[in-house]
């Protein structure tokens, strides 16, 4: 949520809640249920669910509707993390297609509100199925579908294939709002996929808000923004005032500010500022060497150490405890005190 207030600040149209599996929700887990709290400045929201089965997600859909205020719903049929794809889930329903049938027509009759539903091309590699399915989903009752242009075999190495996109959105119903996602990270990349198939209703940004959540500003503006270190360290400041009012200024709320915030210079770091390119604008699967930035503050933002970003952190939130550890969830890149000093 501090996150989705950034990058609302920074115009970004819609937001959505981070995905929350239904049997939790339903078990009425309080963390499962923090992921569907909403913020006053996010005037169009929806929340994403992930579940196996009709009645499990027929259920949660119906709890929602009752306990929460949101504008929409989505459906996540498309993420490929083994614990979710093992319990029958997320990715593992775009080889059930009956089963992706049974979930949607469940949901909508269930809830009045606009059911979604979140894709990948398919399950494995070279076997996309997306576009013999598009006109059934919408059949079965959803009004947008967001297609992420890699399968689930892919991860998320290769390039997103925006073609195969293109050629789903063509085959859509004029009733289904379709919807790209992949390696969106620039106006221009916006502008490409946007141009290039006007059957697209809009584009969905993931990763590329991660790394610089000022993209919005720049589509919104169309132009590449050189940004300063001292506005990204205002950025972040932000993030933890929101964090702070969120999780609560004591040292619980402090110390998990601290570490969604490292969460997320885990992702930041990988920005190359616009006046350091030879190549504008920056792609999302580039990888550069280290390099020094224009001052000490945009070099010590690039740095791929964990350590530095302890460093960043403790210039918002004061020194880590005693005994402090950071490993992010993404690689193996970690921080431990006994270690660091």
């Amino acid at each position: 949520l501090p996150f989705r207030r950034v990058c609302k600040v920074l115009g970004a149209d819609i937001t959505c809640g981070e995905m929350a599996m239904c049997t939790n929700l339903l078990q009425g887990q309080a963390s499962e249920w923090a992921l569907l709290r909403r913020h006053s400045s996010e005037d169009l929201f929806g929340v994403q669910l992930c579940g196996a089965y009709p009645d499990t997600v027929a259920r949660t859909i119906d709890l929602i509707d009752r306990e929460c205020t949101v504008d929409f719903i989505d459906i996540n049929m498309g993420c490929p993390i083994d614990i979710v794809v093992n319990k029958g889930a997320g990715s593992s329903l775009l080889t059930k297609p009956m089963r992706m049938k049974n979930i949607i027509q469940s949901a909508c009759g269930t809830v009045d509100k606009p059911l979604t539903v979140k894709v990948r091309t398919g399950y494995f590699e070279g076997r996309n199925r997306i576009d013999s399915l598009i006109a059934d989903i919408s059949y079965w009752g959803a009004s947008a579908v967001t297609i992420h242009g890699r399968s689930r075999q892919q991860r998320y190495s290769k390039l997103a294939d925006w073609d195969y996109i293109y050629q789903c959105a063509r085959k859509a119903p004029d009733v289904l709002q379709v919807l790209g996602n992949g390696d969106i990270f620039s106006y221009v990349d916006w502008n490409n996929n946007t141009s290039n198939c006007p059957e697209l209703s809009t584009c969905m940004i993931a990763r590329g808000a991660l790394i610089k959540p000022w993209i919005f500003t720049e589509i919104k503006e169309q132009r590449h923004w050189d940004i300063t270190s001292n506005e990204r360290l205002s950025i972040l400041k932000d993030f933890v005032y929101g964090g702070l009012e969120h999780w609560g200024s004591d040292s619980k709320g402090v110390e998990t500010t601290r570490h969604f915030l490292l969460e997320w210079l885990s992702y930041t770091h990988r920005y190359i500022p616009v006046g350091l390119l030879d190549v504008i604008p920056q792609r999302l699967n580039w990888r550069s060497p280290s390099y020094f930035g224009r001052d000490d503050l945009e070099t010590l933002m690039a740095s791929d150490s964990a350590a530095d970003w302890i460093r960043i952190s403790e210039m918002l939130l004061g020194k880590v405890p005693a005994g402090f550890s950071f490993a992010p969830k993404h690689k193996s890149n970690a921080y431990d005190s006994a270690e660091n000093g």
